[in-house]
């Protein structure tokens, strides 16, 4: 099985800024969409951004703009660079590993977003 590990997350102040890493297991990274999701308190699990394995990107509309999704399949390695936090930003961050049917799940990391 894959398995994915995620950090990056911690506090920050509004408008400040992380960066998220999701290390995936073995030699298939390449072969995989990868995706970032969050979940906050009291909501559903959320898209937040997807890249397919030559870097095509797909954001939710709300973010676009502001965070930036990016892979290195030398390293087997996806980033998701977050600026201009705001507080509705605070969820658990997850990252996804897609392929046909099949989907692998990290054990998520903590972004919070206060003064």
């Amino acid at each position: 099985q894959v398995q994915l590990v995620e950090s990056g997350g911690g506090l920050v102040q509004p408008g400040g800024s992380l960066r998220l890493s999701c290390e995936a297991s073995g030699s298939i990274f390449s072969i995989f969409t990868m995706g970032w999701y969050r979940q906050a308190p009291g909501k559903q699990r959320e898209l937040v951004a997807t890249i397919a394995r030559g870097g095509s990107t797909n954001y939710a509309d709300s973010l676009k703009g502001r965070f930036t999704i990016s892979r290195d399949n030398a390293k087997n390695t996806m980033y998701l660079q977050m600026n201009s936090l705001k507080p509705e930003d605070t969820a658990v961050y997850y990252c996804n590993a897609h392929f046909q049917i099949t989907d692998y799940w990290g054990q998520g990391t903590q972004v919070t977003v206060a003064s």
